[in-house]
């Protein structure tokens, strides 16, 4: 390393391994990679992406875990800061001798994120910390609540960090940075908002830079570097939702050629699989059907996965995404009630959604689909129907999670307007499967807990089962047959599997 250099450490704080140290998120954060793309190509400052929430040796997730013994385990990690976690990090300041840290910040690794920052200014006080990500463009000024931060990054990131990072290098103040918040002389200064980046295709392939800048490149798995962001801005209104206050709601496309071009790098450094990251993929069956053509001219033998709204799905659409490589969508349903959807402004039906899930499986795609329990009008009855929903479907995977208002979320000033939160509220007791969450006005608070519990064990046996079907594959029996077993146990496979 040259020493004359400045160096910037972007970290990725720990959430998933606060559970338990072999939960991760083995991929390569996209902000983060988008932001060390643009540090490494516009700037002269040494750049460092470090994913403290990455475990080599990994494994899957378990729902009734992380609500039960996973949650005690976290709780306890924010309190212990002698937990290995934590010397971790503190090790890889050390030893980068960072002169700013860079936290990207989402609500439910708040408390994370501020452990992160008092470790650096205890290691050393004149290191600038600045945060960015989904909380501090949902809650403004009120982060400065933590008294480590100094910097406060609204919306896009990638323009406003290289001019924050020349105005460092050349110490002077930050008056003329639009699109933060900074502390001086003891008060918070809010410049003006920044606009929204215009072309999308000025911005670098985030992958591009990670052989140089991820800390323990060589070991991420290959899959780590699939996800492709294609779009920003999403035009949909869901009550629980806070992404317009990052991307806005006016969508913005990256073109298909220069989608494409990304894509064609990953292929070349071995990836068979992407996975469009957008919140919603394409959002318009116009921008669909234009990069899939795309892909199946440009891309041969790609395989590639994206979430896609309800309105969005039809045969001609499912199926030119087929054609292009698509072999995996998934889907949000949320709720088997439809009052309950209209509640969270989904703009979508559950016979609608059962539809869209239908055509996909018709297509032969494999689907995941995302439901969301306890919203605050939920009663015991429009739960039910949304269990009865998550029985019927047909999908290979079924996410579920609690209702968990974030600050700066219309869904957030609900609660508070039904008296389900207060000033008290902590941010960090809360996530999509803490057992912490109950924000129901219509169910007692122990009746809820012992009504989710038994959701958490029926999805994990669920997902538990569509994991030995796809284990014990038609094929399968086919090879059974092919070896002469008894016909008795034929048709007991078949049973075992669903066929």
């Amino acid at each position: 390393m040259k020493q004359n250099r400045h160096r910037i450490l972007l970290i990725e704080p720990p959430f998933y391994r606060l559970f338990k140290d072999t939960y991760s998120l083995d991929r390569y954060p996209l902000s983060l990679g988008y932001l060390a793309g643009t540090i490494h190509k516009e700037t002269d400052w040494e750049v460092l992406v470090y994913n403290a929430d990455f475990c080599s040796q990994s494994e899957s997730m378990s729902v009734g875990y992380v609500a039960n013994t996973g949650y005690s385990n976290y709780l306890n990690n924010l309190k212990d800061l002698s937990m290995p976690v934590w010397s971790e990090i503190k090790s890889t300041i050390l030893d980068f001798k960072p002169d700013v840290i860079g936290i990207t910040t989402k609500s439910q690794n708040f408390k994370s994120v501020c452990i992160v920052a008092r470790l650096a200014k205890e290691i050393n006080k004149d290191i600038a910390v600045i945060v960015g990500g989904p909380h501090p463009s949902m809650t403004g000024s009120d982060i400065f609540k933590c008294a480590e931060f100094d910097v406060s990054v609204i919306g896009e990131g990638e323009d406003v960090i290289v001019e924050l990072l020349n105005t460092i290098a050349a110490r002077e103040n930050f008056h003329n940075i639009r699109g933060i918040i900074y502390r001086e002389n003891g008060k918070t200064v809010e410049t003006s908002p920044r606009e929204y980046i215009k072309d999308l295709d000025s911005l670098c392939f985030p992958h591009e830079s990670a052989p140089e800048v991820l800390k323990d490149y060589d070991q991420y798995p290959r899959t780590a570097f699939r996800n492709i962001f294609t779009i920003r801005g999403c035009p949909y209104n869901c009550l629980f939702c806070g992404s317009y206050k990052i991307w806005s709601r006016k969508s913005r496309f990256r073109s298909p050629e220069n989608v494409v071009r990304e894509i064609k790098h990953l292929q070349n450094r071995g990836l068979k699989l992407v996975h469009f990251d957008d919140d919603t993929f394409g959002v318009s069956k116009k921008h669909i059907h234009e990069l899939c053509n795309a892909i199946k001219e440009h891309c041969p033998g790609l395989k590639w996965s994206s979430e896609i709204h309800v309105k969005l799905v039809d045969d001609q659409t499912i199926s030119i995404m087929k054609a292009s490589g698509c072999y995996s969508i998934q889907i949000g349903i949320e709720s088997g009630n439809n009052e309950i959807l209209k509640q969270m402004r989904k703009s979508t039906t559950i016979e609608e959604a059962l539809a869209a899930c239908a055509i996909i499986h018709k297509h032969g795609i494999e689907l995941k689909t995302f439901f969301i329990v306890g919203f605050p009008q939920e009663t015991e009855d429009t739960l039910s129907d949304t269990v009865a929903a998550m029985r019927k479907i047909k999908c290979n995977l079924l996410t579920y999670s609690i209702f968990t208002p974030y600050p700066g979320t219309d869904s957030f000033e609900l609660c508070k307007e039904y008296g389900l939160i207060d000033d008290s509220y902590d941010v960090s007791l809360y996530n999509h499967q803490s057992p912490a969450n109950c924000f129901c006005k219509n169910i007692e608070k122990k009746r809820f807990r012992m009504l989710v519990s038994k959701i958490e064990k029926m999805v994990d046996r669920k997902n538990s089962l569509d994991r030995i079907k796809r284990i014990f594959s038609i094929n399968t029996v086919g090879r059974i047959q092919e070896l002469g077993v008894r016909k008795s146990l034929q048709k007991g496979i078949r049973i075992f599997i669903g066929k």
